[in-house]
């Protein structure tokens, strides 16, 4: 009786334990690969995008603006050349 019962109790602790902790092993890793792989293309994207937007931006209004700047300049010296 008692090496049945040792025996059941041993193979069931462990299957029971195998089971648990390969089932939260898996689903840990899983959900920790998904939840990084997920988190750091977002964040890779979302960085991307505001750099890009930024440099973009940026550099659309400080060209915008010399090519004003420039354009004014100009405008006026060949109104004082041209008259």
């Amino acid at each position: 009786m008692d090496g049945w019962m040792d025996g059941w109790m041993d193979g069931w602790m462990d299957g029971w334990m195998d089971g648990w902790m390969d089932g939260w092993m898996d689903g840990w890793m899983d959900g920790w690969m998904d939840g990084w792989m997920d988190g750091w293309m977002d964040g890779w994207m979302d960085g991307w995008m505001d750099r890009w937007m930024d440099g973009w931006m940026d550099g659309g209004r400080e060209g915008g603006i010399e090519g004003w700047m420039e354009g004014q300049t100009n405008g006026r010296t060949n109104a004082h050349t041209h008259s």
